[in-house]
């Protein structure tokens, strides 16, 4: 089952093997392994777009994924088919993931209405893989109409998830009502939602007392009159608050919908994404090019040795790249 085509078939035809196939296939990192991959996809594209799509990021220790483990399963008791693609930290070494998420997520991974996908971070800024747009393509075309973006959340930009989901989801712990000063103020203007996470036990009046100080906080930072996004407490070890907190996501969305901002969110993220495609093969290409090699290495000399500037030079190695043409009279 190598051609692309007859793997988009057997994906659209609810073969785990074969998304777990395909989804391989559109990570690599592997020249040789991208038209392939483009094939697949574009036999996959018009069955794509119909899921909802939501990011879910918050500092390390916040409880992402148990949150998603009891999400997940909640929404799949309620019918939903679920899949999870939650970013890890990469490996200097292997490249490979650290923490393997789907290790933390033993029961949902199990569970025959959902597919959990641990993705080695990389370099990737916002702690997205490269190519976890192409695998939630992979997971919408297979019939998961929940889809679940973890970040890594160790304080990287999260612009990179917040362009690519309908909504985004942003966990703060109990203890956050003492430390909203020290929450960065873009994270918290990106989040569409806000749970306090961990909201049991001994922290139980906690994370109430941190919802109201999130709740004032927002008021500032978007100013009187703005849509303030909602605040809500959960816990995932009891269960509380998890039902109401997809109520509260299914509302955001259908708000969203019906105002028209839904459609076209989606659409700046596909432009986004084109832009954000065509560096990366500029990039690619410009290593990849024979001759390109000398005049790098020069350059590296140059700046190494303190005789020109990191920002000349790279200005330089565009200009000897993309020569204007000349005009004949």
């Amino acid at each position: 089952m190598n051609a692309p085509r007859e793997l988009a078939a057997a994906v659209l035809a609810g073969d785990r093997l074969a998304l777990a196939r395909a989804i391989t296939l559109v990570e690599s990192r592997r020249a040789a392994d991208r038209p392939a991959a483009e094939a697949l996809l574009a036999d996959l594209l018009p069955h794509t777009g119909r899921s909802i799509r939501i990011g879910i990021t918050g500092a390390p220790g916040v409880g992402k994924s148990t949150l998603i483990e009891r999400l997940g399963l909640d929404l799949c008791a309620k019918g939903h088919r679920t899949a999870v693609f939650a970013v890890d930290p990469s490996s200097m070494r292997s490249g490979g993931s650290i923490l393997g998420d789907k290790t933390r997520m033993v029961e949902l991974s199990r569970h025959p209405q959902a597919f959990v996908r641990p993705q080695p971070g990389g370099d990737t800024l916002g702690g997205v893989a490269a190519h976890t747009r192409e695998a939630l393509l992979v997971g919408e075309a297979a019939g998961f109409d929940v889809v679940l973006v973890e970040t890594i959340g160790t304080g990287q930009s999260e612009t990179a998830v917040h362009g690519m989901v309908d909504a985004f989801l942003l966990l703060l712990s109990p203890a956050a009502g003492d430390e909203l000063q020290g929450i960065k103020r873009g994270v918290m203007e990106l989040a569409d939602l806000v749970l306090v996470h961990k909201a049991d036990g001994e922290l139980a009046t906690e994370a109430q007392r941190a919802a109201e100080q999130c709740r004032m906080g927002l008021h500032i930072l978007h100013g009187a009159g703005s849509q303030v996004p909602p605040v809500l407490v959960a816990s995932s070890r009891t269960g509380m608050g998890i039902s109401e907190l997809w109520t509260a996501l299914r509302a955001w969305i259908e708000n969203e919908r019906a105002s028209g901002r839904f459609a076209a969110r989606r659409s700046g993220q596909q432009v986004a994404w084109l832009e954000s495609a065509l560096r990366e093969q500029l990039v690619a290409a410009f290593f990849a090019t024979a001759g390109h090699a000398a005049a790098l290495a020069e350059a590296r000399a140059e700046v190494q040795q303190g005789r020109l500037l990191p920002s000349a030079a790279a200005r330089q190695l565009v200009a000897r790249t993309f020569v204007a043409p000349t005009t004949t009279p």
